[in-house]
């Protein structure tokens, strides 16, 4: 594990910046508030407080929570239209500098594309840097399942992902930002990891990484240094 000085350095040097989305960019879970919009709130959050915790692996843990929401094409719009992500504080400025210092930025989220392409458009992030799951429907709009294919649907995604970048750009140095565990596990093959507890602290990534963080603030000011 790198430690605190060598992980500092690694981000102000950092070719690309992958971010987690969930409860990392956003405040909340997507697919806790898509449960809640959809009226099967407390069985959800429960089953990702288990995949979060590490205690499932994360494509059992996405297919048993779908298969309790079964949400509609139009559900997931409603949701996007009434209740829009919440950015957390501090992310917009945070993305603006990255962007400033030609920094790649991506998201990598074990969540729906078309709720981080909504974030994504917000902070001015190509939507080809977006990886994330996507959700499928019938013609009539009824559920039909998730795309099993997206890297981002198993555990390990994350990695897979950044390996992919890397291999395409030619990135040598890769910081991943997240809350969770799938974040933590992305490192390696990113160079490295800062755990984010701005929203929600989960002890078992807390206690794993070098350099962790609560507010974005912390990040930018380590961009001054420059």
């Amino acid at each position: 594990m790198t430690t605190l000085s060598q992980t500092k350095e690694l981000f102000r040097r950092a070719e690309a910046v992958c971010f987690d989305v969930d409860s990392t960019v956003i405040k909340e879970e997507g697919i806790d508030e898509l449960a809640k919009f959809c009226g099967v709130g407390d069985a959800v959050t429960e089953m990702t407080r288990k995949a979060m915790g590490g205690s499932m692996t994360f494509k059992t843990a996405l297919t048993e929570r779908l298969s309790i929401i079964r949400c509609s094409r139009e559900q997931v719009n409603k949701l996007i239209t009434d209740h829009p992500p919440q950015l957390t504080p501090g992310i917009r400025e945070l993305m603006d500098r990255l962007h400033q210092r030609n920094i790649k930025v991506f998201l990598i989220s074990g969540g729906f594309r078309c709720i981080v392409e909504h974030v994504a458009t917000q902070l001015n992030i190509p939507l080809h840097h977006v990886y994330a799951n996507r959700l499928k429907f019938y013609f009539n709009g009824e559920y039909a399942g998730f795309d099993e294919s997206q890297p981002t649907a198993e555990s390990g995604g994350k990695g897979k992902v950044i390996s992919m970048l890397k291999e395409q750009y030619g990135f040598k140095t890769v910081v991943m930002i997240g809350d969770g565990a799938t974040d933590l596990e992305a490192c390696p093959p990113a160079s490295a990891f800062i755990g984010f507890g701005g929203n929600v602290v989960r002890p078992q990534v807390k206690d794993r990484c070098s350099w962790y963080v609560t507010s974005f603030g912390e990040l930018l000011k380590e961009l001054e240094k420059i």
